[in-house]
């Protein structure tokens, strides 16, 4: 299993706190297994050991033959701000938020990243899939031959105990449902971190390089990453566990 650290140039929209929100949470919590989490994603509540899994800090990822994980990190701060999931040529980037006790986020992120794509020229769809409602967003894209064509991601997201967990799938399994089974599986499998400390909604769950890891050489960047609004920058350094 590989990982590559690439880098990015400023802080994502998603990541910033949304300052008409307090940090007073309330003491209600969010059922948790219930309904679309069911079969996972899981809270770090909901497993009895952490043993088998990939240790990035917020996030627990189920290893699995074949897949590589790239840790985004954000230039001006130096912070892990997304992982993403390389598998059989399709990706699924990652991201875990604080949340609400009384309310998920899905809803309104979701509008906001349709308005977001709207307005680089693309569009959204809202699709049923088995995490609930999924967003599949066409952004404007140059094609090799010179042409003008789309680039497609389908986005999902998943609220749980204050806590809320958003893939982003590119490549074959944005359109295919076939080519997304894999990665559906591991999101699945992915338990969420959120911590004891209070956390302002919208805070992005801390990630971090796991303590195995070791240097190797540069891997090669998946052929089509998610959208712009998502894509990080690929930088040169790469670690593998092991």
């Amino acid at each position: 299993m590989v990982f590559g650290l690439g880098r990015k140039a400023k802080k994502e929209e998603a990541s910033e706190p949304d300052d008409s929100l307090t940090t007073a949470e309330s003491t209600e919590d969010t059922a948790a297994g219930s309904g679309v989490r069911a079969n996972g994603p899981f809270d770090e509540t909901e497993i009895t050991s952490r043993d088998g899994y990939v240790d990035l800090g917020a996030l627990l990822i189920a290893p699995s033959e074949g897949l590589q994980l790239r840790l985004e990190v954000e230039e001006a701060t130096q912070r892990v701000v997304a992982v993403t999931l390389d598998l059989n040529g399709s990706s699924l980037q990652l991201q875990a938020f604080a949340a609400p006790k009384t309310e998920g986020l899905w809803d309104e992120i979701r509008e906001q990243i349709g308005q977001s794509v709207g307005a680089q020229g693309g569009q959204v769809e809202e699709v049923e899939g088995g995490f609930g409602t999924e967003l599949v967003a066409k952004l404007p894209a140059g094609l090799p031959d010179g042409s003008q064509g789309y680039r497609v991601a389908r986005f999902v997201g998943v609220d749980g105990p204050r806590w809320f967990l958003r893939g982003v799938l590119g490549g074959p399994a944005a359109l295919e449902r076939a080519a997304a089974e894999p990665l559906e599986a591991l999101f699945r499998q992915v338990v969420v971190i959120r911590g004891g400390s209070p956390m302002p909604p919208r805070d992005l769950l801390q990630l971090r390089l796991p303590k195995d890891a070791t240097a190797t050489p540069p891997q090669p960047a998946p052929a089509q990453p998610a959208p712009a609004l998502q894509e990080p920058e690929r930088g040169p350094e790469t670690t593998q566990i092991g």
